[in-house]
């Protein structure tokens, strides 16, 4: 087989995605996230699918239509194909839910090799979330301004004094990785962070949902509005038709709804009961967890709800 059987390769690059190379989007109090370099785009998702050379198909529609068809059916391997690295500052307690996501490759700021970063997440007054009724890790609505003056208050002096000490310590000569145990975990730190992008959807998927804690939520509409949508728009317009405004449902659900559909309430909610939907509580009926989520579905699509 000879050169003449391979058509000629170029880098893939997307015009509208370079010019924000390297330009931070700024995040929280003093939080950003930049990206430092992309491989690969739709072009290249499409490419992967037909184990193909060159631009594939002439036709931007066809390059969609795959595209929807991939995500539709879950075909994961070809949005492997792309990646992305980003460089990053975000709180410790926000990158800690962050680095769970096992999928990508980081390389964090050392506080054993250098000093601690001089900036924390500060909340303001109006900022302070009481904890949820329903659920465990979440939160809900906001404490009182006023009382969040004291809060915010107390957040200051706690940062103040954390700093004090540390840099105390350090000037003593108390080794970095030592001095750094008492600083609070609203202390950012930065990383490089590449990752695939199947793998970064569903990092976006999970941190984008409205039940993710809001600061870690925040950076995720940033990578995806103002970062993904702009690499790969094909994508992200499948993606966010299919994942984020998309609905699942079990197989136990579309009955409950077809029942609902049908104008048979009473079935409807016998199927809910004997699927633990619902729960019967001091003689009144209450939705377990996953018939709260069940009713919100019913909701999106306008749809009664039967007890």
């Amino acid at each position: 087989m000879t050169d003449q059987h391979f058509e000629k390769l170029r880098r893939v690059s997307v015009p509208a995605f370079d010019r924000i190379l390297g330009k931070p989007f700024k995040i929280l109090d003093d939080g950003f996230i930049r990206v430092i370099d992309y491989l690969g785009c739709d072009q290249s998702i499409v490419q992967a699918a037909r184990v193909s050379y060159g631009k594939g198909t002439k036709k931007i529609s066809q390059d969609r239509e795959l595209i929807r068809y991939l995500m539709r059916h879950r075909h994961t391997t070809p949005f492997e194909m792309c990646e992305i690295k980003f460089h990053l500052r975000v709180p410790m307690d926000t990158w800690r839910q962050w680095i769970r996501h096992r999928t990508a490759n980081v390389n964090e700021y050392s506080t054993r090799y250098s000093e601690a970063i001089a900036s924390a997440h500060r909340t303001k007054p109006w900022e302070w979330r009481l904890q949820s009724r329903n659920n465990k890790q979440g939160s809900e609505g906001f404490i009182d301004e006023e009382i969040g003056k004291h809060l915010t208050e107390g957040e200051d002096e706690l940062h103040r004094t954390a700093t004090r000490i540390y840099e105390e310590r350090l000037k003593v000569g108390v080794a970095r990785e030592q001095a750094r145990k008492d600083l609070p975990l609203s202390t950012y730190t930065e990383a490089y962070w590449k990752i695939d992008l199947h793998n970064l959807l569903h990092f976006l998927e999970l941190r984008m949902d409205a039940t993710a804690q809001i600061e870690i939520r925040t950076y995720a509409n940033i990578m995806g509005y103002e970062i993904v949508r702009k690499w790969c728009p094909l994508t992200w317009e499948a993606f966010e038709d299919y994942v984020l405004k998309g609905m699942r449902l079990s197989t136990h659900e579309q009955a409950i709804i077809s029942a609902i559909a049908n104008d048979k309430k009473k079935e409807a909610k016998q199927l809910a009961l004997s699927h633990s939907y619902l729960m019967e509580k001091d003689g009144a009926l209450k939705a377990t967890l996953e018939g709260r989520e069940l009713e919100e579905k019913l909701e999106k699509m306008s749809l009664p709800i039967p007890w």
